[in-house]
């Protein structure tokens, strides 16, 4: 079609496979818009990236940068040199970045200095603690946007205090929407609790990788610890971090009890969480898929960006007191949160290029 607008999405990590395929399924249904997928490279893994991709029913990428490793400084930069050469030679009508990694960042740095609109993805969350690098790189992510979508009123009161109010909307969250197109073939997965000898209920799931508890030693002792005391009441399964496993086994740490295991798909991950007892993660969207499936969990950080957890009563910090009474959460939306923020989209780009073609 000649009158369809392009529109490059940037990923780079298997929160951001997860909340893109929705939106890819329905930018692809809009007809208005053709869509240009960058993966960074930053989770590089096939089990951290292919097996997400297949899995999610994403596209293969367009463009790979395979730019992974080094400090925050060094990985961001050099994503934001190649961003801006992708982003030079397709001249894209605008670019959605999704939550708060480094990918998010060099994305939102490189299309707002060549006067490209930003659309962030799970805009106005906040942890207030800028120790986190996630928190740096979502709030700078967000002055950037053009577009704000959040997944919470709490998000947009976040942007509202911030002075963020144009551009903003509640949307609800794209991952409700990847877990109900999950659920039912998650279902058929069943295989992986026979292979790990688990039984519906009876065992707990873990995920760390945040660098506030993998990269200071003594915090991940910590972390350990308050596993192994888990581990004495229920089994505790965990797919390690790539990463997180190198800093253990560089430091010499293993925690007596847990049943570490290599990472696993999305499905296989979704089939785990339908049968836990419970959740014990750094993530924070396995807070939210925690909760999805109606499992509690226990955040293993002290503050959470997803506070409606927390007072639901489905989440507590790990550091704090014990479960609220338990309540439904309203405000995830109805699993139309990818179509909404896509008429969204089309509605900015169309009122600000109505006669403008970039799709090529």
């Amino acid at each position: 079609m000649a009158d369809r607008l392009k529109v490059m999405t940037v990923l780079g990590a298997r929160p951001q496979f997860i909340k893109a395929a929705p939106l890819s399924r329905a930018l692809a249904a809009s007809g208005r818009i053709v869509e240009v997928m960058v993966h960074t490279g930053q989770h590089f893994d096939a089990n951290m990236s292919d097996v997400f991709f297949s899995e999610l029913g994403l596209p293969k990428p367009d463009f790979n940068l395979e730019i992974h490793g080094g400090g925050h400084g060094e990985m961001t930069g050099r994503m934001l040199r190649e961003l801006e050469v992708v982003m030079l030679a397709e001249q894209p009508a605008g670019v959605v970045v999704f939550g708060d990694t480094n990918s998010t960042l060099a994305a939102a740095l490189a299309a707002s200095k060549l006067h490209i609109p930003v659309f962030h993805v799970e805009a106005g969350l906040r942890s207030f603690n800028r120790a986190m690098p996630e928190e740096i790189n979502r709030v700078v992510a967000d002055h950037l946007s053009d577009l704000l979508f959040c997944p919470s009123p709490q998000a947009m009161a976040n942007l509202q205090i911030e002075g963020l109010t144009r551009g903003s909307h509640m949307v609800g969250d794209v991952m409700y929407d990847a877990t109900l197109h999950a659920r039912e073939a998650a279902e058929g997965r069943k295989q992986i609790l026979a292979d790990l000898g688990l039984t519906s209920r009876g065992f707990a799931v873990c995920t760390i990788h945040r660098a506030e508890n993998t990269n200071d030693l003594e915090q991940l002792g910590r972390v350990l610890a308050y596993l192994e005391q888990a581990a004495e009441s229920t089994t505790v399964v965990w797919p390690v971090h790539p990463r997180t496993r190198a800093v253990m086994e560089a430091a010499g740490l293993a925690p007596k009890g847990v049943k570490l295991i290599d990472p696993i798909g999305y499905l296989d991950l979704h089939c785990l969480l339908a049968n836990a007892a419970s959740v014990f993660t750094d993530s924070g969207g396995l807070q939210k898929e925690a909760y999805f499936h109606r499992v509690p969990c226990v955040t293993l950080r002290d503050e959470t960006e997803w506070v409606e957890t927390i007072e639901a009563g489905w989440n507590r910090l790990w550091t704090g007191p014990d479960y609220r009474s338990r309540t439904e959460i309203d405000c995830y939306g109805d699993g139309h949160a990818a179509d909404k923020i896509v008429s969204e989209i089309v509605s900015f780009l169309t009122a600000r290029n109505p006669t403008e073609t970039r799709a090529g």
